[in-house]
């Protein structure tokens, strides 16, 4: 009976401290998204960049086109984002974060641009992995 309620007290331990840390990881990941719409927001595009992983094996695909590489996303967004005016003001509104596994998560949302030139919108799923313990985007897909 002792060794029953050891097991069954372990149990109900492991799982609240998974779920702590459930929720401290999406705390963590909505921080790097909200850091990310200030960046945007301020016309700071190397700033916004830093939620991604700086790697040649970071995957963007938008407009039914992979691009590979951390300096390649960069460069497409300067060249799509010139200025303040096309940056605008950016609101992400996240419709979902999925665990994965226990260093990966999804993020499922939308993103709204306010700007001069006019406005935009799409959707976006980007994975999120825990990489040297930071949390990364690795890849993205916006439309």
């Amino acid at each position: 009976m002792k060794y029953f309620l050891l097991a069954i007290t372990l149990g109900i331990f492991v799982s609240c401290t998974e779920t702590s840390n459930d929720a401290e990881d999406i705390d963590q990941i909505k921080k790097i998204l909200r850091d990310q719409q200030t960046s945007w927001s301020n016309g700071d595009i190397e700033g916004f960049m830093a939620g991604y992983w700086e790697s040649d094996s970071l995957k963007f695909y938008s407009g039914a086109k992979l691009s590979k590489g951390w300096e390649t996303t960069l460069e497409n967004y300067n060249l799509r984002y010139p200025s303040k005016a096309h940056t605008g003001k950016l609101q992400f509104k996240i419709a979902d974060i999925s665990k994965i596994n226990k260093d990966a998560y999804w993020v499922m949302g939308e993103y709204h641009l306010t700007r001069e030139v006019g406005d935009a919108k799409g959707t976006f799923l980007i994975i999120f992995k825990r990489i040297n313990g930071d949390w990364k985007i690795v890849a993205d897909s916006s439309c």
